[in-house]
């Protein structure tokens, strides 16, 4: 291994090392990030830490991006594994349903960093482009969804046709994906998305407790299968 190897791979695993520890105060601080009191449990000087991670917002984007990468990799391989258990005849609303669940799952282990990516705003930062492409993962798979529902002309049309100004801003962003989307298909993949989202974080705030406490998965799953049918999935 060349020397300039050995300083990426050493860097690499030192970059690792101070996200974990910054996942350790994330559960017990929340966003409240301190890269002193990160540099204390690690042992280190803070100028050393600011060597990996200029201030605590390059810090907060790093761990953000990760969860946005972990929770999107997760939803994908859900999709890929019930297009597979479809076939021949892959049915859209499982599809729908198996993100909705991986994303749940994921949200259930990790708690924290759910907080961090779909919980309050942290205050002071402000995420930068970097985080867009990981950011949309989920909905994009929703999307990819009922986009492959309308190919195979399984999407009818959704009662409730958008109108109004919040119906041309839906075109508008439509025909950012090509002039044969329909403006209803993005709506419903926002819809589906906001409550996937909302189901999400009101159990993990205790929003079910004594109400909803033997059988969250269902009651979870019975509302992601009216998001698919809202969305016209059958």
């Amino acid at each position: 291994m060349t020397a300039a190897n050995l300083r990426a791979r050493v860097r690499a695993e030192m970059t690792e090392e101070i996200k974990q520890v910054a996942q350790r105060h994330l559960a017990t601080d929340g966003a409240n990030l301190s890269l002193r009191a990160v540099a204390r449990d690690l042992g280190m000087a803070s100028s050393a830490v600011y060597r990996y991670f200029a201030s605590r917002d390059e810090l907060l984007t790093a761990m953000i991006i990760d969860a946005y990468e972990a929770v999107g990799a997760a939803a994908a391989r859900a999709d890929a594994a019930a297009t597979v258990a479809s076939s021949p005849a892959v049915a859209p609303a499982e599809r729908w349903v198996a993100i909705s669940h991986a994303v749940r799952d994921w949200a259930v282990a990790n708690p924290h960093q759910w907080a961090l990516i779909y919980g309050s705003p942290v205050p002071g930062y402000e995420a930068p482009q970097d985080t867009i492409e990981s950011a949309i993962r989920v909905i994009m798979l929703l999307a990819g969804v009922l986009r492959d529902a309308l190919a195979a002309g399984e999407l009818p049309a959704v009662p409730g046709q958008p109108a109004g100004r919040f119906g041309e801003e839906l075109a508008a962003v439509a025909a950012q994906f090509g002039p044969d989307v329909p403006a209803h298909l993005v709506g419903a993949t926002m819809y589906g998305f906001v409550h996937l989202c909302g189901a999400i974080s009101t159990e993990l705030y205790g929003q079910l407790n004594n109400s909803i406490d033997e059988d969250r998965r269902g009651f979870f799953e019975w509302q992601m299968r009216a998001t698919a049918a809202f969305a016209g999935l059958r």
